[in-house]
């Protein structure tokens, strides 16, 4: 019945649009369209850098439209009241002409900013009753609490008969054995100083391999994963959108850190990214969060949507450091990122699946040395270590070098 109810609300939505579209759009061929040149600049519901879309048809007449897509700054130039007052109202920019557009083109476009906004729906009410009543099941809390009390009436009856039953010997004149006393296990072990010399060195070996243990653990951080003021997820923006590592953080290809990422360089996409994509959404995270989030970067940074301009009141944003080595210990991102060509993955972990940011690694000391033991230096190609390799290959008689044979595990390259 709900499935039902939902197909016919959805096709009711579909007529309406087709009703509301212009005549002869095709509003699907129009949406390609509109996410293929329209996007980056509009929005259906929200202003941008350009004004909000939907209804567009109501506002303007058609014909005026269809002359200011194809050439809106021909339009300015001539002195077209309303090409004029837009193109002041946004800040004196004006959108770009689209003359490869076909009229036919253009209707669709049309066809699919005419389209009614769709209206979240309410669960039907058999979805609620199911889901309060688990479908009819009874709950396991009812069933375990049926359980402890048949158990609980089972202890209590095997008492009554045992005690019924010693009555019932005592008066019949049935003489019941009496429990022999038994010497408390802890006085044998005492008076056995075999086995206190025996038990007293294995709990000393035994400690001292869990204090030892124990020990080394202080100051590894392995699966560290802090909440952050701004929620940031690197599975939609490294995985799902494919954005390199690099791009935010720039300064790992020329420096010693990462760097945290600039608030501006988030903005360079969130001034038009407003909202996430439904398809975003998850059980544990859903649409309305990642908008939040998105609303908090603006609050950080003074941006104002609708006026798309900063207010310059800013709030500062104490994002939680995840990775973070002891002072004596050097590490430099541009070395292993650039010249030695790792992956971001080899000691991060697979970040593009990450909703949460974590630390993956140890990042001890045996750790880096295993790697420094085990990887192969990238010479190929490589004027950084050219040199180099030619002394050290004729050195081991090799053809690959591994970091530890060209000096990687030194102390003094990490400690000094």
């Amino acid at each position: 019945m709900a499935d039902d109810l939902e197909v016919r609300e959805e096709a009711g939505l579909e007529e309406a649009a087709q009703e509301a579209a212009p005549a002869g759009g095709d509003a699907a061929a129009g949406k390609d369209l509109f996410n293929a040149l329209c996007a980056a600049c509009h929005k259906l519901d929200n202003a941008s850098i350009g004004p909000a879309l939907r209804g567009v048809t109501d506002r303007r007449d058609s014909q005026w439209l269809h002359q200011w897509i194809k050439n809106s700054p021909g339009m300015v130039a001539s002195g077209d009241a309303t090409a004029v007052a837009l193109f002041a109202e946004y800040n004196n920019v004006a959108m770009p002409p689209f003359p490869q557009l076909t009229d036919g083109d253009i209707v669709n476009i049309l066809a699919y900013v005419s389209q009614p906004k769709a209206e979240p729906q309410a669960a039907a009410a058999g979805d609620v009753a199911g889901t309060s009543n688990g479908g009819g099941g009874v709950s396991t809390d009812i069933v375990l609490g049926i359980l402890a009390f048949v158990l609980l009436m089972l202890l209590a009856i095997l008492y009554l008969v045992n005690k019924t039953l010693r009555r019932f010997a005592v008066a019949s004149g049935v003489e019941l054995p009496e429990t022999p006393k038994r010497k408390p296990i802890w006085k044998s072990f005492v008076e056995n100083q075999f086995l206190v010399l025996v038990s007293s060195v294995i709990l000393l070996l035994v400690g001292s391999y869990f204090i030892f243990g124990y020990l080394m653990q202080v100051g590894v951080d392995q699966g560290y994963k802090p909440v952050q003021p701004i929620h940031f997820s690197h599975k939609i923006h490294a995985g799902d959108n494919q954005i390199d590592c690099k791009f935010c953080h720039s300064s790992a290809r020329v420096s010693q850190t990462s760097g945290i990422p600039s608030l501006n360089v988030c903005m360079n996409c969130h001034k038009s990214i407003s909202e996430v994509a439904d398809a975003t959404a998850t059980e544990e995270y859903s649409k309305e969060f990642y908008d939040g989030e998105i609303q908090k970067l603006y609050a950080a940074t003074g941006w104002d949507p609708a006026t798309q301009s900063y207010s310059g009141e800013t709030e500062p944003v104490k994002w939680v450091r995840i990775h973070n080595l002891p002072d004596f210990a050097y590490f430099n991102h541009s070395q292993h990122v650039e010249v030695g060509g790792i992956a971001c993955q080899t000691c991060h972990g697979p970040v593009e699946e990450m909703e949460i940011m974590y630390q993956n690694a140890p990042l001890t000391m045996g750790w880096c040395i295993n790697c420094h033991q085990e990887t192969n230096v990238k010479t190929v190609g490589n004027e950084y270590y050219e040199k180099v390799h030619e002394e050290l290959s004729k050195k081991y008689e090799v053809e690959e070098l591994t970091v530890a044979q060209m000096g990687g595990i030194e102390c003094a390259k990490c400690h000094y």
